[in-house]
């Protein structure tokens, strides 16, 4: 099977009785269930993907593990490095980042990939259109959307997913690809899903 191998076994926890981590894979055989079954009890610090399932049950399978990594842990920064890389590490995306809302403008906040934009003015590019309409902006091809802020010339698609807390956009998801219409519905209802997770770190 495709499988993505953390570094150590999803099965590894120190705090958890070794005999019943011993014990897990003849009870659960099924490995990714029997992992995914572990991340509810501890909070895993590695993914364990099946990259030969569709898109969609791809998200299924990471969603459970984003939770897990970042419930019980306070601080907004770690819960949102953790979730840009994990999604990154998961799909191979070109660029995953927040923007976070800081009075008239989006400053950049945690990120996987290469450097960029640093500060984006309300309703300007694909961020700041996201955010005044506080919806999720799906673009197939970025040079085609008006007033497009090009962060690299290597981003061809994106997808901008808001954060809304209390009926306000306080960040915004927004992924890069360096291919032509790389995002569909799959992404848009997993990313949204994930987002509605994310705004409790708020």
């Amino acid at each position: 099977m495709g499988w993505v191998e953390p570094r150590q076994s999803c099965c590894s926890a120190s705090n958890i009785c070794p005999s019943f981590v011993q014990q897990l894979p003849l009870l659960i055989p099924e490995r990714a269930a029997a992992c995914l079954f572990l991340s509810k009890i501890i909070m895993s610090e590695s993914l364990t993907l099946d990259t030969t399932l569709t898109k969609a049950e791809q998200y299924r399978q990471l969603l459970p593990q984003i939770e897990a990594l970042t419930t019980g842990e306070p601080d907004l920064t770690a819960n949102l490095a953790n979730t840009a890389a994990a999604l990154r590490q998961a799909f191979g995306f070109f660029w995953v980042g927040f923007y976070l809302v800081k009075g008239d403008e989006l400053v950049l906040g945690p990120f996987q990939g290469p450097i960029a934009c640093t500060r984006i003015r309300h309703g300007k590019g694909v961020c700041g259109a996201s955010w005044a309409r506080a919806e999720t902006l799906l673009v197939p091809d970025v040079e085609a959307f008006p007033g497009h802020i090009a962060c690299s010339s290597d981003s061809k698609s994106e997808i901008v997913v808001p954060i809304l807390k209390n009926g306000q956009v306080v960040a915004v998801l927004d992924v890069d690809s360096d291919q032509l219409n790389d995002f569909d519905h799959d992404d848009q209802a997993a990313l949204e899903q994930l987002m509605q997770l994310a705004a409790q770190w708020f």
